[in-house]
Protein backbone atom coordinates (compact mmCIF):
# COMPACT_ATOMS: atom_id res chain seq x y z
CA UNK A 1 0.00 0.00 0.00
CA UNK A 2 1.12 3.59 -0.57
CA UNK A 3 2.29 5.54 2.48
CA UNK A 4 1.47 8.93 0.97
CA UNK A 5 -1.30 10.68 2.98
CA UNK A 6 -1.62 7.67 5.26
CA UNK A 7 -4.42 8.17 7.83
CA UNK A 8 -5.46 6.60 11.12
CA UNK A 9 -8.32 4.90 9.21
CA UNK A 10 -5.79 3.31 6.85
CA UNK A 11 -3.66 2.02 9.74
CA UNK A 12 -6.69 0.62 11.57
CA UNK A 13 -7.96 -1.13 8.43
CA UNK A 14 -4.53 -2.57 7.56
CA UNK A 15 -3.96 -3.96 11.07
CA UNK A 16 -7.55 -5.02 11.69
CA UNK A 17 -7.95 -2.87 14.80
CA UNK A 18 -10.16 0.06 15.74
CA UNK A 19 -9.29 3.72 15.15
CA UNK A 20 -9.44 4.17 18.93
CA UNK A 21 -6.74 1.54 19.34
CA UNK A 22 -4.50 3.36 16.85
CA UNK A 23 -5.08 6.72 18.58
CA UNK A 24 -4.31 5.25 22.00
CA UNK A 25 -1.14 3.66 20.66
CA UNK A 26 0.03 7.02 19.29
CA UNK A 27 -0.90 9.06 22.37
CA UNK A 28 0.27 6.49 24.91
CA UNK A 29 -2.98 6.93 26.82
CA UNK A 30 -5.88 4.59 27.44
CA UNK A 31 -6.16 0.88 28.17
CA UNK A 32 -4.39 -1.15 25.52
CA UNK A 33 -2.05 -4.15 25.63
CA UNK A 34 1.68 -3.62 25.19
CA UNK A 35 1.68 -6.17 22.37
CA UNK A 36 -0.96 -4.24 20.40
CA UNK A 37 0.74 -0.90 21.03
CA UNK A 38 4.07 -2.27 19.78
CA UNK A 39 2.38 -3.69 16.68
CA UNK A 40 0.80 -0.34 15.83
CA UNK A 41 3.96 1.64 16.49
CA UNK A 42 6.10 -0.72 14.44
CA UNK A 43 3.70 -0.34 11.51
CA UNK A 44 3.84 3.44 11.86
CA UNK A 45 7.63 3.44 11.88
CA UNK A 46 7.87 1.15 8.87
CA UNK A 47 5.51 3.35 6.86
CA UNK A 48 6.92 6.73 8.02
CA UNK A 49 3.50 7.84 9.24
CA UNK A 50 3.43 11.29 10.85
CA UNK A 51 0.16 11.95 12.68
CA UNK A 52 -1.62 15.19 11.86
CA UNK A 53 -0.94 17.69 14.65
CA UNK A 54 -4.61 18.59 15.02
CA UNK A 55 -5.60 14.95 15.36
CA UNK A 56 -2.74 14.29 17.75
CA UNK A 57 -3.67 17.39 19.72
CA UNK A 58 -7.25 16.21 20.10
CA UNK A 59 -6.03 12.80 21.25
CA UNK A 60 -3.79 14.37 23.86
CA UNK A 61 -5.96 17.41 24.73
CA UNK A 62 -3.27 19.74 23.36
CA UNK A 63 -3.23 22.59 20.89
CA UNK A 64 0.47 22.24 20.02
CA UNK A 65 0.71 26.02 20.30
CA UNK A 66 2.64 28.07 22.83
CA UNK A 67 2.02 31.75 23.50
CA UNK A 68 4.76 34.40 23.17
CA UNK A 69 3.70 37.56 25.02
CA UNK A 70 5.53 40.82 24.36
CA UNK A 71 4.86 44.45 25.32
CA UNK A 72 3.09 46.21 22.47
CA UNK A 73 4.33 49.60 23.60
CA UNK A 74 8.04 48.75 23.37
CA UNK A 75 10.40 51.43 22.12
CA UNK A 76 12.07 50.85 18.75
CA UNK A 77 15.34 50.22 20.55
CA UNK A 78 13.84 47.21 22.34
CA UNK A 79 12.71 45.45 19.18
CA UNK A 80 16.09 43.79 18.56
CA UNK A 81 15.96 42.14 21.98
CA UNK A 82 12.44 40.77 21.48
CA UNK A 83 13.16 39.65 17.93
CA UNK A 84 16.21 37.68 19.04
CA UNK A 85 14.30 36.17 21.98
CA UNK A 86 11.44 35.22 19.66
CA UNK A 87 13.81 33.53 17.23
CA UNK A 88 15.05 31.35 20.08
CA UNK A 89 11.48 30.53 21.10
CA UNK A 90 10.48 29.64 17.53
CA UNK A 91 13.55 27.44 16.97
CA UNK A 92 13.03 25.50 20.20
CA UNK A 93 9.28 25.16 19.56
CA UNK A 94 9.85 23.83 16.05
CA UNK A 95 12.07 21.08 17.43
CA UNK A 96 9.03 19.79 19.33
CA UNK A 97 6.51 20.30 16.48
CA UNK A 98 4.99 23.30 18.24
CA UNK A 99 3.86 26.57 16.70
CA UNK A 100 4.15 29.99 18.34
CA UNK A 101 1.19 32.32 18.79
CA UNK A 102 2.23 35.94 19.36
CA UNK A 103 0.17 38.31 21.47
CA UNK A 104 0.83 41.74 22.95
CA UNK A 105 0.13 43.44 26.25
CA UNK A 106 0.22 47.15 27.00
CA UNK A 107 1.48 47.75 30.51
CA UNK A 108 -1.34 46.63 32.78
CA UNK A 109 -3.72 46.11 29.83
CA UNK A 110 -3.55 42.35 29.26
CA UNK A 111 -6.70 41.95 27.17
CA UNK A 112 -4.86 40.15 24.37
CA UNK A 113 -3.41 37.59 26.76
CA UNK A 114 -6.79 37.01 28.40
CA UNK A 115 -8.40 36.23 25.02
CA UNK A 116 -5.73 33.62 24.37
CA UNK A 117 -6.28 32.05 27.78
CA UNK A 118 -10.09 32.20 27.70
CA UNK A 119 -10.21 30.58 24.27
CA UNK A 120 -7.71 27.85 25.26
CA UNK A 121 -5.51 28.59 22.24
CA UNK A 122 -2.19 27.53 23.78
CA UNK A 123 -0.69 24.82 25.98
CA UNK A 124 1.66 27.23 27.75
CA UNK A 125 2.91 30.81 27.71
CA UNK A 126 6.27 32.61 27.68
CA UNK A 127 6.26 36.16 29.03
CA UNK A 128 8.85 38.36 27.33
CA UNK A 129 8.98 40.94 30.13
CA UNK A 130 8.25 41.19 33.85
CA UNK A 131 6.84 44.18 35.73
CA UNK A 132 7.07 45.00 39.43
CA UNK A 133 3.29 44.67 39.78
CA UNK A 134 2.60 42.23 36.98
CA UNK A 135 -1.05 41.51 36.09
CA UNK A 136 0.01 39.04 33.39
CA UNK A 137 1.80 36.84 35.91
CA UNK A 138 -1.15 36.94 38.30
CA UNK A 139 -3.61 36.07 35.51
CA UNK A 140 -1.46 33.16 34.39
CA UNK A 141 -1.17 31.83 37.93
CA UNK A 142 -4.96 31.89 38.27
CA UNK A 143 -5.41 30.14 34.91
CA UNK A 144 -3.26 27.22 36.08
CA UNK A 145 -1.57 27.03 32.65
CA UNK A 146 2.19 26.35 32.50
CA UNK A 147 4.19 29.53 31.89
CA UNK A 148 7.74 30.82 32.01
CA UNK A 149 8.83 34.42 32.53
CA UNK A 150 11.84 35.87 30.73
CA UNK A 151 12.95 38.22 33.45
CA UNK A 152 12.85 38.16 37.24
CA UNK A 153 9.95 38.59 39.61
CA UNK A 154 9.34 38.48 43.34
CA UNK A 155 6.06 36.64 42.78
CA UNK A 156 6.21 33.18 44.33
CA UNK A 157 6.12 29.95 42.33
CA UNK A 158 7.04 31.49 38.99
CA UNK A 159 9.53 29.76 36.70
CA UNK A 160 11.99 32.41 35.48
CA UNK A 161 14.80 32.61 32.94
CA UNK A 162 16.96 35.73 33.11
CA UNK A 163 20.43 37.19 32.83
CA UNK A 164 22.09 38.10 36.12
CA UNK A 165 21.67 41.83 35.67
CA UNK A 166 22.55 42.78 39.24
CA UNK A 167 25.89 40.95 39.16
CA UNK A 168 26.73 42.10 35.63
CA UNK A 169 25.99 45.76 36.34
CA UNK A 170 27.82 45.60 39.66
CA UNK A 171 30.90 44.17 37.96
CA UNK A 172 30.97 46.77 35.19
CA UNK A 173 30.33 49.63 37.64
CA UNK A 174 33.09 48.48 39.97
CA UNK A 175 35.53 48.35 37.04
CA UNK A 176 34.62 51.94 36.13
CA UNK A 177 35.20 52.96 39.74
CA UNK A 178 38.65 51.37 39.65
CA UNK A 179 39.42 53.50 36.61
CA UNK A 180 39.27 56.56 38.83
CA UNK A 181 35.69 57.75 38.35
CA UNK A 182 34.57 59.98 41.24
CA UNK A 183 31.10 60.97 40.02
CA UNK A 184 28.70 59.04 37.79
CA UNK A 185 25.14 59.34 36.51
CA UNK A 186 22.76 56.51 35.69
CA UNK A 187 20.22 57.41 33.01
CA UNK A 188 17.43 54.84 32.75
CA UNK A 189 13.96 53.90 31.62
CA UNK A 190 10.78 53.18 33.53
CA UNK A 191 11.21 51.71 36.98
CA UNK A 192 8.06 49.57 36.76
CA UNK A 193 10.24 47.08 34.83
CA UNK A 194 12.11 44.62 37.00
CA UNK A 195 15.17 44.73 34.74
CA UNK A 196 15.48 48.49 35.26
CA UNK A 197 15.44 48.07 39.04
CA UNK A 198 17.97 45.24 38.86
CA UNK A 199 20.39 47.30 36.79
CA UNK A 200 20.03 50.27 39.13
CA UNK A 201 20.80 48.05 42.10
CA UNK A 202 23.95 46.72 40.40
CA UNK A 203 25.04 50.29 39.61
CA UNK A 204 24.55 51.44 43.21
CA UNK A 205 26.47 48.49 44.64
CA UNK A 206 29.32 48.71 42.14
CA UNK A 207 29.65 52.49 42.49
CA UNK A 208 29.66 52.48 46.29
CA UNK A 209 31.81 55.39 47.46
CA UNK A 210 31.34 57.28 44.18
CA UNK A 211 29.09 60.35 43.95
CA UNK A 212 25.95 59.02 42.25
CA UNK A 213 23.19 60.79 40.32
CA UNK A 214 20.03 59.17 38.98
CA UNK A 215 17.87 60.17 36.02
CA UNK A 216 15.22 57.47 35.83
CA UNK A 217 11.84 57.02 34.12
CA UNK A 218 13.08 58.67 30.93
CA UNK A 219 10.36 57.61 28.51
CA UNK A 220 10.99 60.21 25.81
CA UNK A 221 14.17 61.16 23.99
CA UNK A 222 13.77 64.71 25.24
CA UNK A 223 13.91 63.49 28.84
CA UNK A 224 17.17 61.65 28.14
CA UNK A 225 18.62 64.77 26.51
CA UNK A 226 17.63 66.91 29.51
CA UNK A 227 19.39 64.40 31.77
CA UNK A 228 22.54 64.68 29.66
CA UNK A 229 22.38 68.47 29.87
CA UNK A 230 22.25 68.27 33.66
CA UNK A 231 25.21 65.86 33.73
CA UNK A 232 27.23 68.30 31.65
CA UNK A 233 26.20 71.21 33.88
CA UNK A 234 27.38 69.27 36.94
CA UNK A 235 30.62 68.28 35.15
CA UNK A 236 30.35 64.62 36.16
CA UNK A 237 32.99 62.06 35.15
CA UNK A 238 30.79 59.38 33.60
CA UNK A 239 27.36 58.53 32.22
CA UNK A 240 26.15 54.95 32.52
CA UNK A 241 23.12 54.20 30.33
CA UNK A 242 20.61 51.65 31.54
CA UNK A 243 20.05 50.23 28.05
CA UNK A 244 21.01 50.64 24.40
CA UNK A 245 18.16 53.02 23.52
CA UNK A 246 19.15 55.41 26.30
CA UNK A 247 22.77 55.14 25.19
CA UNK A 248 21.93 55.84 21.54
CA UNK A 249 20.08 59.05 22.43
CA UNK A 250 22.79 60.04 24.91
CA UNK A 251 25.51 59.66 22.30
CA UNK A 252 23.54 61.76 19.84
CA UNK A 253 23.13 64.53 22.39
CA UNK A 254 26.81 64.50 23.33
CA UNK A 255 27.75 64.73 19.66
CA UNK A 256 25.50 67.79 19.26
CA UNK A 257 27.16 69.38 22.27
CA UNK A 258 30.63 68.67 20.91
CA UNK A 259 31.64 66.56 23.93
CA UNK A 260 34.71 64.38 23.36
CA UNK A 261 34.43 60.77 24.59
CA UNK A 262 36.30 59.68 26.71
CA UNK A 263 38.53 62.76 27.02
CA UNK A 264 35.80 64.95 28.50
CA UNK A 265 33.24 62.37 29.60
CA UNK A 266 33.22 58.59 29.86
CA UNK A 267 30.19 56.65 28.65
CA UNK A 268 29.07 53.04 29.22
CA UNK A 269 25.92 51.03 28.59
CA UNK A 270 24.34 48.21 30.56
CA UNK A 271 23.18 46.64 27.29
CA UNK A 272 24.88 46.32 23.91
CA UNK A 273 23.08 46.00 20.57
CA UNK A 274 23.30 47.01 16.93
CA UNK A 275 22.06 50.47 17.96
CA UNK A 276 25.40 51.36 19.51
CA UNK A 277 27.93 48.73 18.46
CA UNK A 278 29.22 50.75 15.48
CA UNK A 279 29.77 53.94 17.46
CA UNK A 280 33.21 55.54 17.45
CA UNK A 281 34.71 55.40 19.97
CA UNK A 282 33.43 51.90 20.77
CA UNK A 283 31.16 51.84 23.82
CA UNK A 284 31.98 49.89 26.96
CA UNK A 285 28.94 47.72 27.57
CA UNK A 286 27.43 44.45 28.75
CA UNK A 287 26.73 41.70 26.25
CA UNK A 288 23.86 39.23 26.57
CA UNK A 289 22.46 36.71 24.10
CA UNK A 290 18.67 37.19 23.86
CA UNK A 291 18.24 34.15 21.60
CA UNK A 292 19.62 31.92 24.36
CA UNK A 293 16.96 33.30 26.71
CA UNK A 294 14.26 32.36 24.21
CA UNK A 295 15.61 28.86 23.64
CA UNK A 296 15.99 28.17 27.36
CA UNK A 297 12.56 29.56 28.21
CA UNK A 298 10.85 27.54 25.47
CA UNK A 299 12.56 24.26 26.32
CA UNK A 300 11.71 24.81 29.98
CA UNK A 301 8.07 25.46 29.12
CA UNK A 302 7.84 22.36 26.94
CA UNK A 303 9.22 20.29 29.81
CA UNK A 304 6.54 21.74 32.08
CA UNK A 305 3.82 20.92 29.54
CA UNK A 306 5.09 17.33 29.61
CA UNK A 307 4.66 17.27 33.39
CA UNK A 308 8.23 17.91 34.50
CA UNK A 309 9.11 20.23 37.38
CA UNK A 310 11.94 22.57 36.32
CA UNK A 311 14.34 24.66 38.35
CA UNK A 312 12.42 27.77 39.42
CA UNK A 313 15.07 30.29 38.33
CA UNK A 314 17.76 29.92 35.70
CA UNK A 315 20.39 32.64 35.31
CA UNK A 316 22.27 32.91 32.02
CA UNK A 317 25.65 34.54 31.60
CA UNK A 318 26.91 37.88 30.34
CA UNK A 319 30.06 39.47 28.90
CA UNK A 320 31.76 42.64 30.09
CA UNK A 321 33.10 44.46 27.04
CA UNK A 322 35.63 47.14 28.00
CA UNK A 323 36.10 49.54 25.11
CA UNK A 324 37.49 52.94 24.19
CA UNK A 325 34.61 55.00 25.62
CA UNK A 326 35.86 54.49 29.18
CA UNK A 327 39.63 54.51 28.71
Amino acid sequence: MTTENLTIDDIARELGVSKTTVSRSISGKGRISDKTRRRVLEFIEQNNYKPNLIARGLAQSRTYNIGWVVPGDSEVGSLYFYQRCMQGVIDAAAEADYDVLITTVYGHNIGGLMRVLDNHKVDGVILGQTLTEDPAIRALKKSDIPFVAIGSTEEENVVQVDNDHVTACRELSSILKLKGIHSAALIGGTEDKVVTQSRRRGFEEGMEGVQQYFYMNCRKNEEIEHAVEDVLRRKLDCIVCEDDRVCYVTLGKLKKEGVQIPAQLRVASFYNSSLIEDNQPAITSLGYEPKALGITACRTLLAMIDGQTPQEKQMLGYEVMLRASTL
